[in-house]
């Protein structure tokens, strides 16, 4: 997406209407672990149980970090009886990704020499 497309966007003006709001949704996708659950989670529907096994944390953990992804609009969930299934609810979070994994490539010598964002 070009600057000039990003400046015209339709969206309502106030639904995103100031720099605190853009920076909220990206620290959203900031933690390691949050990235790597909303991820999982592109490749198709999961379960708590599927989330806990691969992100190899407690379950408590599990369930902070996709109650975040739930509440930014990232992941929705729906209850199957006992069961939660956590899906993207918006395709767009999925472009959003593949776009950062993108921009993180190409400028991975960049973001690893920035001395304010530190290391994984």
């Amino acid at each position: 997406m070009t600057e000039s497309a990003v400046l015209t966007s339709t969206a309502p003006a106030d639904a995103c209407s100031h720099t605190g709001t853009v920076a909220r949704f990206f620290r959203a996708l900031a933690d390691p672990t949050r990235l790597r659950l909303l991820e999982f989670i592109l490749r198709g529907e999961r379960t708590s149980a599927d989330c806990i096994e691969h992100a190899g944390i407690s379950q408590p953990r599990v369930s902070v970090h996709l109650s975040c992804l739930i509440d930014c609009g990232y992941v929705t969930a729906r209850r199957d009886g006992k069961k939660l299934h956590y899906s993207v609810g918006d395709p767009r979070v999925t472009e959003l990704v593949v776009l950062a994994r993108a921009l993180a490539a190409d400028n991975a010598a960049a973001l690893d020499c920035c001395p304010r964002i530190g290391q994984d």
